[in-house]
């Protein structure tokens, strides 16, 4: 459906839905929770996903109508963002569940979402410990944030090159986790959920529009589950990881280790994408 001009675009808009969840479901839960308990938090829970699986057994069955083999190239790495080669198939993976080398290479994904995993489950709980209010603030900025910022830098990925835009983006949200850990007031909190919310709402688009230039028509939803299975598992892991770290340690020291992580993906993430091509 997208056009491979504007695809960072296009999964920006996609991607709106989500955040927009962000900043509705945190005080929405808030006051769930002081009405009726962990029962209708998860009864709420269960309804939504039994409305999202209606929603998707409606959806037309339709797949991919065109077969355009697409490869990791060496003259990618300089080339324009919709840019693609006309040879070199792809397709020696036809078989295969998993788009592999799409998956080493969203290793960078996990990297950094390990933060926003720790971000989404912890940071109402760092700021009630912190005597910052609303609770909700972080989650809050962060959605506004996404939502001015992620239509605008889709363009621009698509215009000046996604590599260009993606590799600041990591930097970006390595700052804001590390100014998180390192200060518990409220402006620490505001200017820390601007960095994060301007590199985490662009990296993934950016991201997702990189990697799917170099894959075939054929492979796009192997690929598309292993940037999601990486995505996805950094968030859980962040949950369930820095948890622990706060109750050994505190919240300081557990998002530090989130930010240390995250300021890994970009030196994997130039590593492993000059490999791969």
């Amino acid at each position: 459906m997208l056009p491979e001009h504007r695809r960072a675009e296009g999964i920006s808009y996609w991607g709106l839905s989500s955040v927009g969840a962000i900043a509705v479901a945190p005080p929405l839960a808030f006051w769930i929770m002081q009405h009726g308990g962990w029962r209708w938090i998860c009864l709420s829970c269960c309804m939504l996903n039994f409305l999202m699986g209606a929603i998707a057994w409606f959806l037309d069955r339709d797949g991919p109508t065109a077969h355009h083999p697409l490869a990791y190239s060496a003259t990618h790495l300089a080339s324009s963002p919709t840019h693609s080669p006309a040879s070199s198939p792809t397709d020696h993976a036809r078989g295969s569940l998993v788009e592999w080398r799409v998956l080493v290479l969203s290793i960078t994904l996990f990297l950094y979402s390990f933060g926003y995993g720790a971000i989404t489950s912890f940071s109402a709980m760092y700021a009630d410990a912190s005597g910052v209010s609303p609770r909700s603030l972080y989650l809050t900025c962060l959605a506004i944030v996404i939502l001015l910022t992620r239509p605008l830098s889709g363009k621009l990925a698509d215009r000046v090159g996604y590599r260009r835009v993606f590799m600041p983006c990591l930097v970006l949200i390595a700052v804001g986790l590390a100014l998180l850990a390192a200060g518990s007031t409220r402006i620490s909190f505001v200017a820390s959920a601007a960095l994060f919310g301007v590199g985490l709402g662009t990296a993934y688009p950016v991201f997702v529009a990189y990697v799917m230039r170099d894959v075939s028509a054929t492979r796009r939803g192997a690929a598309f589950g292993a940037i999601l299975a990486a995505f996805d598992t950094g968030i859980g892991t962040g949950s369930t990881t820095v948890g622990w770290l706060i109750q050994r340690f505190g919240f300081p020291t557990a998002f530090g280790v989130a930010a240390a992580l995250s300021a890994i993906s970009l030196p994997y993430f130039v590593v492993a994408d000059r490999r791969l091509r």
